[in-house]
């Protein structure tokens, strides 16, 4: 192993809140906000914990995928609005598909560091609101464009992974049903110390805990379930496509609802900083990002990135995958994460320890934001020193961060 650099130029982690997630449809708790609101409040608990003077930060960066509607119009500077932060504050938002939270605090950093200052990473999706691919864009809306550009749907482009990897659906079932067993172990023990409870306009709790996970979940439940994307494989032809493009005889469809991320509403907010303005401000430091890497791959399969991506963080912050204590990869669909297992060689006892989308729910823009304070929570509770987290999203994109928790 080489030690990470010391050098100057590392971003400094001075805190990261997020929500609770919450179901992301009509029996959600959260749903009777706005997203504005509801990123409003996590901004609100940033500052609070923080004591943070609203005018000092730079720029806030929101991740956010389905900007439309209530979600539309730069969410990110009208939850500025809404949370009562100073005018002076810049904000913009941004959309790399379920990698925008994680991006969103990596350009954060880029930018705090760039003006010797204070930025936020943050993100948010209110899935029960503004329902996936209600911004009727092409990736989803447009069948020419998508035969064209052979973007398949991501449900049936996991399924073609599992089927070319060999993974069948009893494997993806015991990995989702360890994911449930796991967040309702780390509930139970407090694990999440980057909880911000949702408040409502009286200052009365929505939600103080995630309410996606269901720890009744077992590996014979989930066998019990009928395969998600079957019919959409063979509706449009995209099994076909697929078969032929990989050589392949048949699609082996293994996913379904119980082994695939859970729709989610939630928000989280990052503050970073630059080490100098940390010291200036008198902020403290939970940890540091030592790198950030994208990636984007074969844009049919949609959702291998999140190993290109980290073998690219990895080797610029000259880490080896046996260096790092903590993974938190977001749980695309169970047979992702086996395949980011098996081509990282990385253990499960060090993967998402406390569970994941499949079972705590993945609120799309908000996701990656809300991985690094869980990081960091897990890093501080075992007194561990480096985590990786990393996300892939449509159309190939991935993006990775290699974080360095701080006495």
């Amino acid at each position: 192993m080489t030690a990470p650099s010391t050098a100057r130029d590392h971003a400094i982690i001075v805190e990261a809140v997020r929500s609770p997630r919450g179901r992301g449809n009509d029996k959600g708790a959260l749903r009777g906000l706005t997203p504005v609101q509801l990123l409003a409040g996590q901004l609100q608990a940033l500052a609070a914990r923080t004591q943070l003077e609203t005018a000092h930060v730079e720029d806030v960066v929101a991740g956010c995928v389905t900007q439309t509607g209530e979600q539309g119009a730069n969410i990110a500077k009208l939850a500025l609005l809404q949370a009562r932060w100073s005018d002076a504050v810049s904000a913009l938002t941004i959309n790399r598909y379920c990698a925008s939270g994680l991006s969103a605090v990596g350009w954060a950093a880029q930018q705090a560091l760039a003006s010797d200052g204070l930025a936020v990473g943050a993100g948010v999706e209110m899935m029960s609101r503004v329902p996936m691919a209600s911004d009727q864009g092409p990736l989803t809306h447009d069948r020419a464009f998508q035969a064209d550009h052979a973007l398949v749907p991501i449900g049936v482009a996991a399924d073609a992974v599992a089927t070319l990897e060999g993974l069948s659906r009893s494997q993806c079932d015991a990995y989702a049903a360890a994911s449930q067993r796991r967040a309702a172990a780390a509930l139970a023990a407090g694990c999440y110390a980057s909880l911000a409870p949702v408040l409502d306009a009286q200052g009365q709790s929505l939600l103080v805990k995630d309410e996606t996970p269901r720890p009744a979940t077992t590996e014979q439940s989930l066998a019990q379930m009928d395969s998600a994307f079957a019919a959409l494989g063979a509706k449009h032809g995209w099994d076909a496509l697929l078969c032929q493009r990989h050589g392949l005889a048949s699609i082996d469809h293994v996913h379904h609802a119980g082994n695939s991320p859970a729709m989610a509403d939630g928000a989280a907010a990052v503050l970073v900083a630059s080490p100098a303005a940390a010291r200036r401000l008198h902020l403290p430091a939970r940890g540091r990002i030592l790198a950030c890497a994208n990636a984007s791959v074969d844009h049919t399969l949609a959702l291998t990135g999140a190993v290109d991506a980290t073998r690219k963080a990895l080797a610029m912050a000259r880490l080896e995958v046996r260096d790092i204590d903590l993974f938190e990869v977001n749980e695309s669909f169970a047979a992702l994460m086996l395949h980011y297992m098996k081509h990282l060689d990385v253990p499960h006892d060090k993967l998402n320890v406390n569970g994941g989308a499949i079972a705590l729910g993945h609120a799309m823009g908000a996701t990656g934001a809300m991985l690094v304070g869980m990081a960091l929570d897990e890093l501080e509770r075992r007194q561990q020193r480096l985590a990786l987290v990393s996300l892939c999203g449509a159309a190939g994109l991935a993006v990775a961060m290699v974080i360095e928790r701080l006495e």
